[in-house]
């Protein structure tokens, strides 16, 4: 990275100089520095012929916090990209995700797998009518299914968030509540310290309490299939399977959007009242992903 970067800017520390010294330089020359940090990493963005894909890398950097929509911090404006093209750009047979339930059961989607999957979710989000800044919760274990949802609201612009399936019904809604989700993706329940542990009554309450909730898809964790029982006195319920099946075939398309368009909402503990909701950016998570 550091030769990479003096080939591309002499004024740049030389390659071997002291961390200390690129540190120094880092700080003191931001534009350059995380100019270099986006050609390195390769980001797909929209190109503009003959010049940056930005109209500036930074503005406002003098004032840390809180940020302002005009005064800054503000990083890469006019760039636009899509946090989940990002991820989504290599191909093949190798292993994108590899999981292990609590029984040791191991599941492992190639990077074509991923793919194919997250164009299906995606597609069928943008059916149900679910747009840029949308927002598209998630109250699911650690399972592919997880990232699968978070990458396919990403790709056409919604907001995620999600909440551990250990939470209790005032937990969900003192989260969800505040964002209002449109979809809210399910499991029908998770494992935990050798316990089947059921989510669907919860889910039943939750969805009951939260009217923005239009369409609630239920990945079957626990029970081979889902039957037209399990999914009784939920609103808008379907089989993950189902809610897929809608966007079967269609190509996976992604919506380029600004560099601080928001991502994530994620949430304090909560212990000194509601959960503050705090919002990620898609363009400096995706950095943040790349550098580490």
């Amino acid at each position: 990275f550091f030769e990479a970067v003096r080939a591309a800017d002499p004024s740049a520390p030389a390659a071997d100089a002291p961390y200390a010294v690129w540190h120094a330089w880092s700080c003191a020359q931001p534009e350059q520095f995380w100019a270099a940090v986006w050609r390195f990493m390769c980001i797909v963005a929209e190109e503009r012929a003959g010049r940056d894909p930005w109209d500036a890398v930074v503005e406002g950097f003098e004032r840390m916090a809180p940020p302002d929509p005009q005064l800054g911090p503000r990083w890469f404006r006019g760039a636009r990209l899509n946090f989940a093209e990002n991820l989504l750009r290599r191909r093949g047979g190798s292993a994108a995700i590899v999981s292990r339930d609590e029984r040791g059961a191991r599941r492992e989607l190639s990077h074509d797998a991923l793919d194919a999957e997250v164009a299906r979710v995606t597609a069928a989000l943008r059916a149900s009518g679910v747009r840029a800044g949308d927002r598209v919760a998630g109250f699911l274990p650690n399972i592919p299914e997880t990232v699968i949802a978070m990458l396919a609201a990403a790709s056409c612009g919604a907001v995620w968030s999600s909440c551990s399936p250990d939470f209790g019904v005032t937990g969900v809604l003192d989260r969800f509540g505040q964002i209002e989700p449109r979809v809210l993706f399910v499991a029908d329940g998770y494992r935990y310290a050798g316990n089947d542990i059921d989510s669907l009554e919860r889910v039943r309450e939750i969805v009951r309490a939260m009217p923005s909730v239009e369409r609630v898809v239920v990945v079957p964790y626990l029970r081979a299939a889902l039957g037209g029982d399990d999914l009784a006195g939920i609103r808008g319920a379907e089989s993950w399977e189902s809610f897929a099946a809608r966007g079967e075939g269609v190509p996976l398309r992604f919506d380029r959007l600004p560099f601080d368009h928001p991502l994530y909402v994620m949430y304090s503990s909560g212990t000194t009242g509601l959960p503050k909701c705090l919002v990620h950016g898609a363009g400096g998570t995706l950095l943040q992903h790349l550098k580490e």
